[in-house]
């Protein structure tokens, strides 16, 4: 079977699905089984969702200290940052955290590069 085409949800050819499935439906394709000669439309869905942290890339330093911004109205994260063994560096204006504790507490998007 090959896939000709593949549609996100709202674009042409995605409306009952998406009244159907609401914000469940991930994508629409068509594919065509040429043996068959049919054109079979199937549905991507989420089924479920559920918090997830990444693994500490398998190439870095776990000890490496990494710069992450957290706000100044954030207080309660930077208490928990402290508590992690967090250094504000003055000049940057950013936390200083090793890589593992950044990955362990979640902060991995706010690594500033």
């Amino acid at each position: 079977m090959k896939t000709r085409l593949t549609l996100k949800p709202g674009q042409s050819g995605t409306f009952k699905e998406l009244r159907k499935y609401g914000g469940r439906l991930l994508a629409v394709r068509y594919r065509y089984d040429e043996a068959r000669r049919l054109r079979i439309k199937t549905v991507e869905l989420v089924e479920d969702e559920v918090p997830w942290v990444p693994r500490l890339p398998p190439d870095r330093d776990p000890f490496e200290r990494v710069l992450v911004r957290i706000g100044y109205d954030e207080h309660d994260l930077r208490v928990v940052a402290k508590d992690a063994g967090a250094r504000w560096d003055q000049q940057r204006k950013l936390w200083s955290l090793t890589l593992a504790k950044v990955y362990a507490l979640g902060l991995d998007q706010r690594i500033v590069r």
